[in-house]
């Protein structure tokens, strides 16, 4: 069983980023600065486990908490898979922010399409209106 929290005093700072900088395909090699900085910027989901309170999982959101929401650094322990961890750890990050009546949140990922469609994530129905600017 687990807890996930936006509670940023819960937060193993050097256990994730240990996690994202040699094991995320998307964040290997980023500094420990670089993820603090990131960090602190952000809204920070911590999944815990209910007995022993050990971290298992991470999520960051970047938002403007009006119209727009980011979700990235996505990370579930390895030993902690297979279980609806990733899942929940999303579906907790969303619920968080429905308050905000964001018009919408947009992840990217190259092998978790289908944990995200579970709580309703969708390809864009128009990819050909978005542009990006840096590393594709």
């Amino acid at each position: 069983m687990y807890e996930i929290s936006a509670d940023p005093a819960r937060l193993d700072v050097p256990r994730i980023h240990q996690w994202l900088s040699t094991d995320a395909y998307w964040a290997r090699g980023r500094t420990l600065a670089k993820q603090e900085a990131a960090m602190a910027g952000s809204l920070n989901f911590g999944a815990y486990h209910a007995e022993s309170g050990e971290q298992h999982g991470y999520a960051r959101v970047i938002t403007d908490q009006a119209t727009f929401a980011w979700l990235c650094d996505v990370y579930v322990a390895r030993e902690a898979r297979g279980h609806g961890l990733g899942t929940a750890l999303v579906a907790a990050a969303r619920d968080h922010l429905s308050p905000f009546g964001l018009r919408r949140i947009l992840l990217a990922t190259d092998d978790a399409h289908g944990v995200y469609a579970k709580i309703g994530f969708e390809p864009l129905s128009n990819p050909e209106k978005w542009m990006s600017l840096g590393l594709q």
